[in-house]
């Protein structure tokens, strides 16, 4: 059994929590919660006590809750700014690591993590669910298998209408209003690129070379807060320096690119925006399509006929984890990927196995945040992108 601690008890941590954690009964307990507000802290508590009987120590100080001996784990779930500072000082403690995504504030906190994790080969893994999407999957089976031909070109987005989330941050104590007042970055890449990185091989015989990131300007909050939410003098007055659409084009070693878009703060449906290309056909997320060279040229002038065909696909496709857990209870909200991601992470550790996303693609994904930033201050100008395995990514047998 292992004894997990909880740092970040709302809306992610609460619902991860009662979703999934605390439903693997066979697995792990919940021993500790920790939060910086002490009314987060008492609902986690009650929570826990409720579904398993047993009330976990709670907290406000992570450094408590990392420093007892009945947590062997910790779950990350809390404000993106603390994901670094308290996933070094778990990993320092020998506490594996499961955090939770959102790009990295500085380049230096990608290294000291590669570092931190080199020196106490304490078990790290980034708790990316959209890896495990149904049809991310799917198309990485599909590429795997050769059905696209050569991949050459991917492109993801995070578009998520958040203008609600982040208006009413002062009341939901939400970080995104202070990210989206004082930043102005791809500042969600991992959802959309994690699946990327794995069809492409990233870390594994191929890697992100430089990226280059162009940004609209900031309009979408403001006429959202005027339209409803003017009796707050201080967002009407604010200046939100996150723009409303940012594009960042990534360039690879092996000769592919990559096109990702942060989109939340205008009107729209959701939508992560996979697309995979190759020189064999294609898959694309936001019609659900599977196009293929062989199959459908003679709908390339009316492919709105074929659209949603991807699900004609799944008999033959459908990646080997998704056949198994469709065959089982899914946990979780996101369609099942929340209880695929925490199994593969809580499986890991307790099996003494490599965790499947692994510091190097966590800081790999995690640095276009504060390099996409660099670029927009640039103008719009490439940025070279680190190589945080010092050359392992093609040293593999």
């Amino acid at each position: 059994m292992l004894n997990v601690g909880v740092v970040g008890t709302s809306g992610r941590g609460y619902g991860l929590m009662k979703d999934v954690v605390l439903k693997l009964t066979d697995k792990v307990k919940i021993t500790a919660v920790c939060d910086l507000y002490p009314d987060r802290v008492e609902d986690a508590q009650k929570l826990v006590e409720e579904m398993s009987g047993v009330l976990p120590f709670g907290t406000t100080d992570y450094q408590q809750l990392l420093a007892r001996e009945d947590v062997d784990a910790v779950l990350i779930t809390c404000a993106w700014e603390a994901h670094v500072p308290v996933a070094i000082a778990a990993m320092r403690l020998g506490k594996a690591v499961g955090t939770e995504v959102g790009g990295a504030y500085d380049i230096e906190d990608c290294w000291d993590l590669v570092k931190t994790y080199e020196e106490t080969k304490t078990p790290f893994m980034f708790l990316e669910n959209c890896c495990y999407g149904r049809r991310e999957m799917m198309a990485l089976n599909m590429a795997e298998q050769g059905v696209f031909g050569e991949v050459v070109h991917c492109t993801g987005a995070y578009g998520h209408d958040l203008r609600k989330e982040i208006s009413f941050g002062k009341e939901n104590r939400h970080y995104r209003l202070r990210n989206y007042t004082h930043r102005n970055c791809e500042n969600y890449p991992t959802h959309e690129l994690g699946p990327i990185a794995r069809i492409l091989h990233i870390n594994d015989g191929n890697r992100m070379m430089k990226l280059s990131t162009a940004v609209s300007k900031a309009a979408g909050l403001h006429q959202y807060i005027k339209d409803n939410k003017s009796d707050d003098a201080d967002l009407m007055s604010r200046t939100f320096n996150q723009g409303d659409v940012v594009t960042t084009t990534i360039t690879c070693a092996n000769g592919e690119t990559i096109v990702i878009t942060l989109d939340t703060t205008l009107p729209r449906y959701y939508c992560r925006g996979l697309s995979v290309r190759g020189t064999k056909g294609m898959y694309e997320e936001a019609t659900d399509s599977v196009f293929l060279d062989d199959e459908h040229l003679e709908f390339e002038a009316n492919w709105k006929e074929k659209w949603g065909n991807a699900e004609e696909y799944t008999d033959k496709y459908e990646h080997p984890v998704w056949k198994e857990y469709l065959a089982n209870e899914m946990l979780g909200a996101h369609g099942g990927m929340d209880g695929l991601v925490l199994c593969a992470f809580f499986d890991s550790i307790i099996e003494g196995k490599p965790c499947p996303i692994d510091v190097y693609d966590a800081v790999a994904w995690m640095c276009i945040t504060p390099l996409s930033e660099q670029s927009i201050a640039l103008g719009g100008a490439p940025v070279a992108i680190p190589d945080f395995t010092r050359g392992k990514w093609y040293k593999h047998d």
